[in-house]
């Protein structure tokens, strides 16, 4: 018990106690969400993005799989009308899977064995376990969007879990993100391919929690290719950022970091 409260107290401090990071996110995504605008938070986890969102105005519909993550997202959202909060977890296609979970660091809980083994060979990692596993429910994005709406913007944050959930997806979206982790490049690679399929995207890449766009303009896939290349030995983490650019050009970011 003490083990999963501190795993839950220190994802609280990571996602709402550093300061500057809120107003960081909210010039971020509101490039992408405005009022009115549906976003899915795929892997919601203790609500960080969903808070910001809100602020945004947008609606949005948080799925979790974690059974303490969910009780924290119904104590600050429960309430809010525009939150829609969804037990369990998103994949290629309907039914049930295990979710490794990692009680002390739970950001890191995984529903790939592959990319837990790719993961341990990074020093990182070298101090998390996944000491227990639970069976989840899982759906599609194909079925969110068939009862929610099409989402102007979707995370995913699934730790290595991103390409099944791309997986059950069947058409392009107008933004998304999902997460690269430089010692599971390999699975980073296909999720930005299932991406490129579904549509023309530009793509642009955020280290690690920093909140800002490393790239003063959007790359083709072929140039974000080489730019992870060039950061994989640096083991620097982050989120992959996709836009239709039938969408219309992105405004520059205020704050554009380097790579």
């Amino acid at each position: 018990m003490l083990l999963r409260a501190y795993g839950i107290a220190r994802s609280l401090v990571m996602y709402h106690g550093i300061p500057g990071r809120h107003r960081r996110a909210s010039r971020l995504y509101g490039e992408f969400l405005g009022p009115g605008d549906i976003g899915f938070d795929i892997g919601a986890h203790v609500g960080g993005r969903v808070r910001v969102w809100r602020g945004l105005g947008a609606r949005v519909v948080a799925v979790e799989p974690q059974p303490d993550c969910l009780r924290v997202l119904r104590l600050f959202f429960g309430r809010d009308r525009r939150v829609v909060l969804v037990p369990g977890a998103v994949g290629a296609e309907p039914g049930r899977a295990r979710l490794a979970l990692s009680t002390a660091t739970p950001t890191v809980s995984s529903m790939s064995p592959g990319w837990i083994k790719a993961v341990t060979t990074d020093r990182g990692f070298a101090r998390v376990r996944w000491d227990r596993s639970i069976g989840v429910e899982v759906t599609t994005l194909d079925e969110l969007i068939a009862v929610h709406g099409v989402p102007a913007f979707c995370k995913i944050d699934v730790e290595g879990f991103e390409a099944d959930v791309l997986a059950g997806l069947s058409r392009p979206l107008p933004a998304l993100s999902f997460e690269y982790v430089p010692s599971a490049h390999d699975a980073a690679l296909e999720a930005l391919d299932l991406v490129d399929r579904l549509g023309d995207y530009a793509y642009n890449y955020s280290p690690i929690e920093t909140m800002r766009l490393a790239s003063p303009r959007w790359l083709d896939a072929a140039e974000l290719r080489r730019r992870l290349e060039r950061i994989r030995p640096r083991g620097r983490s982050g989120d992959i950022y996709a836009r239709l650019r039938e969408s219309g050009p992105i405004a520059s970011t205020p704050g554009r970091t380097s790579d």
